[in-house]
């Protein structure tokens, strides 16, 4: 067991394989907070390098050092090279001739990196301006073909455009030609599709890895997915408390991780390809501050092999394999206890194949047998909510002094949906389908513009304040962000205290304790504030606070979308433990498909403001029967390399039209990859004309209902054969 090569002592590169971007010791920190220790990497041309790991690890810190872009009370060491240039130490006219030319940046949030007052071809044309010898007319030229580069439609009328008047998806499209104007050796990208919905992503990916065929460059990144690293990256670094802890091949860390961090992040991941429903396993704890981390090891406190010696001092990055780097004193006993939960790659599953497949069968045999009893054993529940023809529409008005009535938004367009009693219905869809919407219809309690909303029996069109009342303290709501949602002035004593006080209970004391052990919190903390908490921890308080009055229905909009993988694993856990222990029924609304498959008994999937496809999460993760439920399944990255990179791709082209002037006949009809390329002309006619409704597809019926026309399964997910 010896400790990697370090940077002095490493092989010189040869010429035709010399690194783009050099880095080596990189430090930063913030006055006497370290946030930034030791980092060491290098990316060679058209290489990319995946950098992931929780948030506060370093990863945008490391980014910004890179580039120049930190504050000046910021003090930056060691060594960053470009093309052996060094950067750390230059100054600011330097940077600004590299910047956009040499290395160029595409980040999170593009409305914010944009400006706002300027039309977006201008920008584009800006950028080539800097470092290019061109007119204006040519730079602007340039700029609507790197727009039409990155699948931007119409690209010469949407130069014209301004950032407020594009997509999220076209924004960061924009961005990313921007980024490439120039032709640069090295682009970085910072989380560029973390608020995107699964498809604009897919998108956005396709279009990063055009850029990097076009240009040949280096990419860097960073992101917390690891399915977006399974499919793009060739290496990948994984950070934690501020430094690398494992460095590889993505087939080495991925199939044979050796740094228990790194085994943690991949166990604590939904996946969208495994049919059973299981716990998930969360990494215990939360990362250190920067500004006290532990002796040792700073992933001691949280790891579970953990010994006395790893505490004794910072392990360094030992090496496990050719190329292969983890920074763990135990590595060779993380190998040893690989019994393959994780993702095979090809070469071992093909060896395993025959014995696994025989082991399938039996096991799901057994799961058979065992779910039929459970179906037999258990009676089907009465219904806690019913939603019927629902529709909610927007007055579309212009004006600012004297509004007038232009259109109408159409948000929710008549859907019908039931959840019983001990059911968890997922409805999933991307930003703009109307699920919020109608979330906030049935949280309202009133009536509806048209429809029926019926909760515990009672038609909420004909419920008085008495009525309304006592609903509500059956049906609760947590919110997606939990910091904005808790007051911050209050402490988690009277947050959770405070629907049981609205509701006539005073002596509080002793049902909060219950309360926070219930959801993993101690009792001794309620006196806190809830900024004095991690993400996860703040959810569960907003858990807590639900369940006070013991709801037997609970709307969950987005509950786990902000948060860390690892986080997020633990309130799924609880979510689903609190389910079977309390008997709860969950609307649970999400863009994430895969934590809906694993938390979810049925899923409906909503399009422009209706409902495409609904029925068991089985039968529809296993076998989509809409082109629309098909994409966004194919969508969604798998963090398993070998995988993702086979898997068939359903990409949509463009983005979802406006509710205020949806299409005729079949909403999905202007994207569906079907419509343009399988059906024939007098096919196309019934989906042009006649809006499909929803009807049962395939046995036995009513598990699965889709509203095409031309409905038909297909699998698209792929599930592994050694599923657990």
């Amino acid at each position: 067991m010896t400790p990697a090569t370090t940077p002095e002592t490493a092989p010189a590169p040869t010429p035709a394989s010399a690194p783009v971007l050099d880095v080596r010791d990189l430090g930063v920190s913030f006055g006497d907070v370290p946030a930034v220790r030791g980092v060491s990497f290098e990316v060679r041309p058209g290489e990319v390098l995946g950098v992931v790991g929780e948030s506060g690890s370093g990863k945008s810190v490391t980014a910004s050092a890179i580039m120049g872009l930190l504050p000046s009370s910021a003090r930056v060491s060691g060594s960053v090279r470009l093309h052996g240039r060094e950067l750390v130490g230059a100054r600011d006219k330097e940077l600004n001739a590299l910047r956009g030319r040499a290395m160029s940046m595409v980040f999170q949030d593009p409305l914010s990196a944009l400006t706002p007052v300027y039309r977006v071809g201008d920008q584009i044309a800006e950028a080539v301006r800097v470092h290019q010898r061109v007119t204006k007319e040519q730079a602007l030229v340039k700029a609507v073909s790197l727009l039409d580069l990155v699948g931007i439609p119409h690209p010469a009328e949407r130069a014209l455009a301004f950032p407020h008047e594009f997509s999220g998806g076209m924004r960061q499209r924009a961005m990313i030609a921007m980024a490439i104007a120039n032709d640069p050796d090295l682009v970085i990208c910072d989380e560029p599709t973390t608020a995107l919905d699964v498809t604009i992503q897919a998108q956005v990916l396709e279009v990063l890895k055009k850029a990097r065929d076009e240009t040949g460059a280096a990419i860097i990144m960073i992101t917390h997915d690891l399915g977006v690293v399974a499919g793009l990256a060739d290496r990948v670094l994984v950070m934690y408390a501020g430094r690398p802890v494992e460095v590889g091949t993505v087939d080495d860390v991925y199939y044979r991780p050796r740094m228990p961090y790194t085994v943690g992040l991949l166990r604590s991941i939904p996946r969208v390809d495994r049919g059973a429903q299981r716990r998930l396993e969360p990494i215990e704890g939360s990362p250190p501050s920067p500004a006290a981390l532990p002796p040792g090891c700073p992933f001691a406190p949280r790891c579970p092999l953990h010994v006395a010696a790893c505490d004794e001092a910072e392990p360094p990055l030992f090496e496990t394999g050719p190329g292969h780097l983890a920074a763990c004193i135990r590595w060779e006993d993380e190998a040893a206890s690989e019994a393959g939960e994780e993702p095979r790659s090809p070469e071992e599953t093909e060896a395993a194949e025959e014995p696994e497949a025989a082991e399938e069968a039996e096991e799901a045999g057994e799961a058979e047998e065992a779910g039929e009893a459970e179906k037999a054993a258990v009676p089907r529940g009465e219904p806690v909510l019913r939603v019927e023809g629902l529709v909610k529409d927007y007055p579309l008005l212009r004006g600012a002094v004297f509004k007038r009535r232009v259109g109408t938004v159409h948000a929710v367009a008549g859907i019908d949906f039931t959840i019983r009693e001990g059911e968890t219905l997922g409805l999933v869809g991307e930003s703009g389908c109307g699920k919020t919407t109608t979330l906030l219809e049935i949280l309202e309690l009133a009536r509806p513009q048209r429809g029926r909303v019926v909760v515990f029996g009672h038609d909420t069109a004909r419920l008085g304040p008495a009525e309304r009342m006592a609903i509500r303290r059956d049906m609760q709501v947590v919110f997606q962000d939990p910091l904005a949602s808790l007051d911050p002035r209050m402490t988690v004593h009277d947050v959770v205290a405070e629907p049981l006080r609205t509701h006539g209970l005073r002596d509080t004391g002793r049902r909060v304790a219950e309360l926070l052990t219930l959801v993993g919190l101690e009792p001794a903390h309620a006196e806190r504030y809830p900024q004095d908490f991690s993400g996860g921890q703040r959810q569960r308080v907003g858990i807590a606070r639900a369940l006070a009055l013991e709801p037997r229905l609970l709307v969950l909009d987005e509950p786990v979308s902000a948060l860390d993988v690892s986080i997020q694993a633990g309130v799924i856990n609880l979510l689903a433990a609190l389910k079977a222990r309390l008997g709860l029924s969950y609307l649970f609304v999400a863009h994430d498909l895969a934590v809906v498959r694993h938390i979810a008994d049925r899923v409906a999937v909503m399009y422009l403001g209706r409902i495409a496809e609904i029925g068991s999460v089985d039968a529809i993760y296993d076998a989509p029967a809409h082109p629309y439920t098909q994409a966004l399944l194919s969508a969604i990255p798998l963090p398993d390399p070998a995988r993702e990179r086979s898997r068939r791709r359903i990409l949509l082209e463009g983005d979802l039209p406006s509710p205020a002037d949806p299409p005729s006949g079949c909403r999905f009809r202007t994207r569906c990859p079907k419509f343009r390329t399988v059906l024939t002309e007098d096919e196309r006619v019934l989906c042009v004309e006649a809006e499909p409704d929803v009807l049962p597809v395939g046995e036995p019926a009513g598990d699965q209902g889709a509203a095409c026309h031309y409905a038909e399964k297909l699998d698209v997910v792929q599930p592994r054969r050694n599923s657990r």
